[in-house]
């Protein structure tokens, strides 16, 4: 297995793809299988020119990519670059041996409902269950019914990982769009709607890094009544009161620091397995803050709610984010080494959070060097939290690929 990443800069997108292009030659033995590429929305007047060019220097059999406002890639110097709001183009290419590669175009209207069978996925993504698929996903943050997707295809898929991201630009509006090629098939071309994905089954295995940038901040509650998104009552000790009037006891206990983040950086934290006694980071589903009732104490949520959840308040800072991203990247676990790996990080992130350039993907840089690595900056994030996949915001998401023999 071997992935190779080239990121260039060049305002030319003629120029750019002749320099990604002539840097991943330079690293090849074999004819690439797949590649995946993620291009700055500066170049979206030239989006339908994207995959001709690429097509033209490098015959890829298969091609998907997004648009993106910020672009994660390898400069000549193999040193990982987030690039924001200026002019680049990232393109990964894997020599994937033993690994069946299933690229597809779902649009939201060919989507099924809720209460359709798994053989419905199945069907409409092509993969049998039995060939244990994972899968990368790029979709369209406007129009594509992309929770339902991630739920469908958990129910069809149980066993498989599904990372990927929501398409962005910095360009007001300029919607981004999605990149679709494969050899003989007319579906190729450009879409500014829907989803393009890959399965990859057989001698590959996708590991995951879901770092939400929160830390908790007192105990967890218990959710005794709820309507929807909206949390009426919570009970901790026994005692059972408004999400309101626990909320101004607990900022009492916060100090001024904590106190003034709470101001404009407090999430909710979705504890997801019921039975966990010692909660960790990575046990949250972190969801935002909608809104307060002063008059019924009832605070809203960006998730459904029922009673019997726990949840925990959570607080989000440039720090927290840091300290939770090297955490999980000090403790992964793997048995095998990591061959590649893609990033998907929210808008939110990058220099706007850490006042710095390429601060997650030089952290990853550091606990995995020489790794090659390729993304981009997001319009939500997919990826999963325990054994359920979501779509998160302010996350960064990482997929590393690794022989499955590796992992036997």
């Amino acid at each position: 297995m071997l992935w190779i990443n080239a990121l260039s800069t060049r305002p030319s997108l003629e120029a750019a793809v002749t320099e990604v292009v002539q840097t991943i030659e330079e690293s090849l033995s074999d004819s690439p299988d797949l590649g995946i590429i993620f291009i700055s929305s500066a170049y979206t007047s030239d989006y339908s020119r994207v995959i001709p060019l690429i097509l033209d220097k490098l015959p890829l059999p298969i091609l998907i990519g997004c648009g993106g406002a910020g672009i994660v890639g390898q400069r000549e110097t193999r040193e990982v670059r987030e690039i924001e709001n200026h002019p680049a183009l990232s393109l990964m290419v894997g020599c994937l041996p033993n690994v069946e590669i299933n690229p597809f175009l779902l649009s939201p209207e060919s989507l099924p409902d809720l209460d359709s069978s798994p053989e419905t996925w199945q069907g409409l993504v092509g993969v049998s269950p039995q060939s244990q698929p994972h899968f990368i996903l790029l979709s369209d943050a406007f129009s594509t019914r992309i929770n339902d997707l991630l739920a469908g295809l958990d129910f069809a898929y149980p066993q498989s990982v599904k990372v990927g991201g929501l398409n962005s630009s910095s360009m007001m509006g300029a919607s981004g769009s999605l990149f679709y090629h494969q050899t003989g098939n007319p579906q190729s071309g450009l879409y500014n709607q829907g989803t393009v994905g890959l399965a990859l089954s057989g001698d590959i295995a996708i590991k995951t890094i879901v770092a939400q940038g929160c830390r908790p901040i007192g105990e967890p509650y218990q959710v005794v009544r709820g309507e929807r998104n909206v949390i009426l009552e919570l009970a901790q000790n026994g005692q059972t009161r408004s999400p309101l009037e626990w909320l101004r006891a607990l900022m009492e206990t916060l100090g001024g620091s904590d106190r003034q983040l709470a101001q404009h950086s407090l999430f909710v934290g979705m504890v997801r397995d019921e039975f966990k006694q010692t909660l960790q980071s990575g046990d949250f589903l972190i969801r935002n803050l909608l809104g307060v009732d002063p008059k019924l104490g009832a605070i809203a949520i960006g998730d459904r709610v029922r009673p019997g959840q726990r949840l925990q308040f959570h607080l989000r800072d440039a720090q927290t984010s840091a300290d939770d991203l090297q955490t999980l990247l000090k403790n992964f676990n793997s048995s095998g080494s990591v061959k590649g790996a893609l990033m998907f990080s929210c808008l939110g992130r990058g220099e706007t959070l850490y006042q710095k350039p390429n601060f997650d993907s030089q952290l990853f840089a550091n606990y995995f060097p020489g790794v090659n690595l390729g993304g981009f900056f997001c319009n939500g994030e997919i990826g999963p939290v325990g054994n359920q996949t979501f779509l998160h915001g302010y996350t960064s998401v990482f997929a590393l690929f690794q022989p499955a023999t590796q992992n036997e």
